[in-house]
């Protein structure tokens, strides 16, 4: 992965309705990493996921085993 994560292709949810809710971005095209940072703070910390890390989190948000804290 970059050293830069300003430097990566960075992806929204499709989900994300575009009016600067709670928003995930995922960085694309990082061989070994999964960058994630939050869509309202763009130039802010990016936490970076080992690729199995990632897919058992989505995998277990998809199975609506997370649920949201208020």
């Amino acid at each position: 992965m970059t050293r830069n994560p300003t430097a990566v292709v960075w992806r929204k949810s499709s989900f994300s309705g575009g009016t600067g809710g709670n928003c995930l971005e995922v960085a694309v095209g990082t061989p070994g990493a999964v960058p994630v940072r939050d869509s309202k703070d763009p130039h802010g910390p990016a936490l970076v996921f080992g690729p199995d890390a990632w897919s058992a989190f989505v995998a277990k948000v998809r199975a609506g085993g997370l649920h949201a804290q208020a």
